[in-house]
């Protein structure tokens, strides 16, 4: 089943409490929300609130309602509002966004609404450590979970047979960019009356708008690309519901996962710049998944992309840009020999940091097996890509030269 075009960058964006309420495109709400000059100073960089409490006036009344930092904070606030705003285009009415001081501390937010004896469909190829922690809570709490083929009708049908009450999904997936068709996955949740959750990490709002198309929970690391200099983390949900909202905003405040407001900050700082960093690093990470596509020494590349791409149709159809990640699978007789061969290449690269993480203005690679584990289902020969801000044909011309080793 063919998924409905993604929505046009430029449709009415919902009045906001930060003012956003004409047609603007997705690049003007990024600058603009949250970003109003401070009410006090002028300021036009946003200040940061670093108090930790607040003082209540004499009758005990919460005139500025702000009690202490857990709950909320200011620069919080503003952040929240821009998140907001950005997952929101495509919508009659206004998402309602929450931070979290993690990712996986925005994924911990979710696994809290899950019960005993639910259903729990999650991705078969998904972020490690999301992955990880569904799997731990569900032995400590009673809930099922079946890791499944989203990207496959018929193992959804299969899957969909008996109740499901939420699914987790990935789009792209982590490491091996697969594409889930996001309209096709919310009927199946709509008609088992089941929420949907997109990880959209790698695509952020700019390249994806989950919501739009039927999710009620979208996520991001924002450590990644949002953030977008590997000086900051963070975790954001944006949902559809107000009362969901509500729920996770209780969950997060007893959890202790709020932000710090300095990463609120940089955050907030970071996705003024995020869609003049995604259309270089999108741009390069074309050319070189077609250049490593074309090595010999490459078993196979994935990234959705290329006319190759199981699911490149359904990316052209519900992604406005393929994104900037990448893997690729060297060659190797068994798989030791391409593990073997996947670390020399990774070790041997000069302009691809080798480290954790992705999503910032600097090229990093990572071998996913050996970051993973032990109990990692990534394939042996895999190495993935986060491309930065530097010249493609530099990267390119590094991989090429690291690839000739084998």
């Amino acid at each position: 089943m063919k998924a409905a075009a993604a929505p046009s960058n430029n449709v009415s964006q919902p009045k906001s409490e930060q003012g956003i309420d004409k047609a603007l495109n997705i690049a003007t709400i990024a600058i603009r929300a949250g970003g109003q000059p401070d009410a006090e100073t002028g300021a036009i960089s946003p200040p940061i609130h670093l108090s930790t409490t607040y003082e209540h006036p004499a009758d005990t009344s919460l005139i500025t309602g702000y009690i202490y930092q857990r709950y909320q904070n200011p620069t919080q606030d503003r952040l929240e509002a821009a998140l907001a705003a950005l997952d929101s285009v495509g919508l009659s009415e206004p998402a309602h966004a929450l931070f979290y001081a993690t990712g996986l501390a925005a994924v911990a937010g979710i696994v809290a609404q899950f019960r005993p004896g639910m259903r729990i469909l999650l991705a078969d190829d998904s972020y490690f450590a999301a992955r990880k922690l569904l799997l731990h809570e569900a032995q400590r709490i009673g809930f099922d979970v079946e890791l499944v083929d989203l990207t496959d009708a018929v193992a959804l049908t299969q899957a969909f047979a008996k109740p499901v009450h939420w699914v987790w999904a990935e789009t792209p997936s982590n490491p091996l960019l697969k594409v889930t068709d996001i309209v096709q996955l919310a009927r199946f949740c709509q008609a088992a009356k089941a929420k949907l959750v997109v990880d959209a990490t790698f695509a952020t709002p700019v390249l994806l708008q989950p919501l739009s198309l039927g999710a009620d929970v979208v996520m991001h690391s924002a450590t990644k690309y949002l953030a977008g200099h590997s000086d900051c983390m963070g975790g954001v949900l944006v949902v559809r519901d107000p009362a969901l909202r509500q729920l996770l905003a209780e969950s997060r405040t007893l959890q202790g996962n709020t932000a710090s407001p300095f990463a609120a900050w940089l955050t907030l700082r970071g996705i003024r710049s995020l869609l003049a960093r995604l259309k270089w690093q999108c741009q390069s990470a074309a050319l070189i998944a077609e250049r490593l596509q074309k090595n010999p020494r490459v078993a196979r590349v994935h990234y959705p992309g290329l006319s190759t791409h199981p699911q490149h149709q359904i990316a052209l159809a519900q992604m406005s840009g393929f994104g900037a990640m990448l893997s690729f699978e060297v060659i190797g007789a068994t798989a030791a020999e391409q593990r073997a061969n996947a670390i020399a290449v990774a070790g041997r690269l000069a302009l691809f940091t080798n480290a954790t993480s992705l999503g910032s203005v600097e090229s990093l690679v990572e071998h996913r097996q050996s970051a993973e584990g032990p109990s990692s289902t990534s394939p042996p020969g895999l190495l993935r890509l986060s491309i930065g801000l530097e010249a493609a044909e530099d990267l390119s011309a590094d991989l090429d030269q690291a690839l000739g080793i084998i």
